[in-house]
């Protein structure tokens, strides 16, 4: 193996992971090509090469510096077909995946159906890969929607509203959970329950009864729009409500330094495994240790314990 390939999604710790990967390779005289766009970039043959100077100054930065974009053109015959036939004419024997369940699953086809050695980067901010505890970018995402919260509750403290927060997360609560429970909020409304907004709202009365001046409700953007909880809330308890969507601001901003880590980390772990021949995995930190996962396990649906995080959510209000 001489030469090799990476390409992206985007969230923070890409770029650490990027670096990583380049320095790593230029270590062990492997030649790096950078693929830009994702799959499409594949697809469309749109190759950089890159070395170590190409990645300095990088490890601080959100996103990637690779760009990305959503592929439909690799989930068809044509493209994959396409997309294998750049890669032999480019005479690229490795290819590093960093991305979510998307990702990972064309990943896994390109390993399964057509003998690329594909190693995958779990990065994700929804942490929803299964059998990998901590995604890359999911602690920096929510650390973002952490410090929007608080800003958030001085001025729900201060003006004695109910506000409506809601965070990304489409089939995960994830982020919700999470922001939930670290920003002391009094309810969160996942995919992964069943909240009854007529007992939430016999609550927020009970509460303004008792002297509680303010509330703060998480919402993920799968379960429900922020808006239509708020107008819900206000038709059925008079009280005035406000809401924020955060929106992609979580997908931003200065990775953390635990996603920096991890990207050094994997980064360095998935040129390894591709020197060594290992494909069709995905690669991750567990105990402070570095494993494999087959893609095959990793692109399955995960399990969150909601129930978990929502109970002690509750006893804490």
């Amino acid at each position: 193996m001489k030469k090799i390939a990476v390409l992206t999604r985007d969230c923070a710790g890409v770029n650490a992971a990027i670096r990583s990967i380049v320095r790593t390779a230029c270590h062990n005289s492997l030649e790096v090509v950078g693929i830009r766009r994702g799959y499409d970039g594949i697809i469309e043959n749109d190759f950089i090469t890159l070395n170590r100077t190409d990645v300095s100054g990088i490890i601080n930065q959100g996103g990637t510096i690779l760009k990305t974009s959503r592929s439909k053109k690799m989930f068809t015959q044509d493209g994959q077909k396409k997309a294998v036939e750049n890669l032999q004419k480019n005479n690229i024997k490795g290819l590093i995946v960093i991305g979510g369940s998307g990702s990972l699953v064309g990943a896994h086809i390109l390993a399964s159906k057509y003998g690329i050695n594909v190693v995958g980067i779990p990065a994700t901010i929804d942490n929803d890969i299964n059998n990998v505890d901590l995604t890359l970018g999911a602690d920096t995402a929510v650390n973002v929607a952490l410090d929007a919260l608080d800003k958030i509750r001085d001025t729900a403290t201060s003006l004695e509203r109910i506000f409506i927060v809601e965070v990304m997360g489409r089939y995960c609560g994830y982020i919700a959970l999470e922001v939930a429970l670290a920003g002391g909020c009094e309810e969160v409304l996942v995919p992964e329950l069943d909240v009854d907004i007529d007992i939430l709202c016999k609550e927020i009365e009970e509460g303004k009864k008792k002297g509680k001046a303010s509330w703060i409700i998480i919402v993920a953007e799968g379960k429900a729009h922020a808006h239509n909880i708020a107008e819900i809330i206000t038709n059925k308890t008079g009280f005035e409500t406000r809401v924020a969507v955060l929106g992609h601001i979580q997908r931003g901003g200065r990775p953390t330094s635990k996603d920096r880590i991890i990207g050094a980390r994997l980064g360095n772990y998935a040129v390894e495994c591709l020197i060594k021949n290992n494909s069709d995995i995905c690669i991750t930190e567990k105990n402070d240790k570095l494993i494999k996962i087959p893609l095959s396990v990793a692109i399955k649906k995960k399990d969150i314990d909601a129930n978990r995080y929502y109970r002690l959510i509750k006893i804490l209000t």
